[in-house]
Formats: C-alpha cells, structure tokens, sequence
C-alpha cells in the first residue's frame, strides 16, 4: 500500500496546486454566507474527487496478473499529452505586462451563492476541470494497478482526496479559527494567486504532464 500512495503524491499536490478553486473559496469566505459556502465547497470538491476516483476503480484497469494495464498505459499516456498541450496554451494566454490576470466572469457573482450553488461548484472544479479529472482519473488508475485489495483501494484513494484537498480547507480552517484575524493573510494569497495563475498553471501542466506521459509510455513499451 505504501507503494500505492508513493505513485499518487504527484497527482495529489497538481489538484492541490489549483489557483482558481483556492481563490474561489477565499472569495466566498468574503461573502455574506461566508462559512456555510465554504464549507459547501470543500464538500463539493471532496465529493468529486472521490467520485471520480470511486468510477475509476469501478471500471478496473489492472490486468489479470495485477499488473499495470495497457488500458491504464493509454489512459495515462494521453492524459500526459493533453496537459502540456493545456501547458502551452497557458503560457499564451498569460497576461502582458502591465495587463491585469483575467479571471473567470463566474467569480464576480460568487458573493451571492447559496449552499447549493457552492457545492456544485466545488463538485465542477473539482470532477469536471480538465486537469484535476486528468489527475484523478491517473491517479485511480496507478492505485487499481498496485495489486491491493479493495479495502486497501479504498483507504490508498481516501489519502489523495486528503491530500488533494488541503489547499482548499487550509483557508477554511484558517477563517474558521481565526475569524476576521485571517482576512489579511487571506487577502495576500488571493491577489498572489491571482497574478501568478497563468505562470503556476503552465508549470504545472508540463511537469505532471511530462512524468504522466512517461509513465503512460513505460506501460505500454
């Protein structure tokens, strides 16, 4: 099992690593329903995550002697391709300079989400955003191939959920503790996130994207 959770830390920290969905849940502790939303959120988010992840396993990817499929080699190979194509199609699109970072037009309304609304966001960026179904779909993948059982399957997908989401309850734990105290740091990370989004995605992209390839082709080799 240890195995396991070795081969998932790198998809983990790329969901982890997620400028947009951080900022958007700063965004809502900014909001008139602050906690509930927040909260909402990250359920959302956990929620997606475990459900792709839950498919996946479903579906079964490993071969019949327990070892990596050519299926699970494809399906990382061309996951590995996608994102650093997206890697360079974030690094276009980044702002000049002097120009301001543009955010999603969805973020302006987020001040009037209610529960409901902040759930299935968090289930959207979560599930359905290119990169993190990529990651979790890879992820899945190594984890019905390591051979366990599906109590150990199950325990090994809960640790990337866990992982893969400290960066969104990190802020909601903050407020949580501190209140009106965690607006300032809270404050700085947004507008951080918010400059550098273009440049940590396309990093992102290409490094997750490079070793998911390799991967993917030593598979299938």
């Amino acid at each position: 099992m240890g195995q396991a959770i070795g081969a998932i830390l790198g998809q983990a920290v790329g969901v982890a690593i997620s400028p947009v969905p951080i900022i958007a849940v700063i965004l809502m502790l900014f909001s008139k329903g602050s906690k509930i939303n927040s909260i909402s959120f990250l359920v959302g988010w956990i929620v997606g995550l475990l459900g792709v992840g839950m498919i996946v396993l479903a579906l079964g990817i490993a071969s019949s002697d327990g070892a990596p499929s050519t299926a699970s080699g494809w399906i990382k190979t061309l996951i590995g391709a996608l994102f650093i194509v997206l890697g360079f199609k974030q690094w276009k699109s980044r702002p000049k300079k002097g120009e301001s970072a543009a955010m999603p037009k969805w973020m302006s309304s987020i001040d009037e989400f209610t529960a409901v609304k902040s759930l299935g966001l968090g289930l959207l960026l979560a599930g359905v955003n290119p990169k993190n179904l990529g990651l979790t779909i890879s992820a899945a993948a190594a984890i019905g191939s390591a051979g366990l059982s599906s109590g150990d399957e199950a325990v090994v997908l809960v640790v990337y959920v866990v992982l893969a989401s400290l960066t969104i309850a990190a802020p909601v734990i903050l407020n949580l503790v501190m209140g009106s105290k965690a607006t300032h740091t809270l404050t700085e990370m947004k507008e951080w996130l918010t400059d550098n989004n273009a440049t940590v995605m396309t990093v992102l992209f290409i490094v997750l994207g490079a070793k998911v390839l390799g991967d993917g082709i030593s598979i299938i080799a």
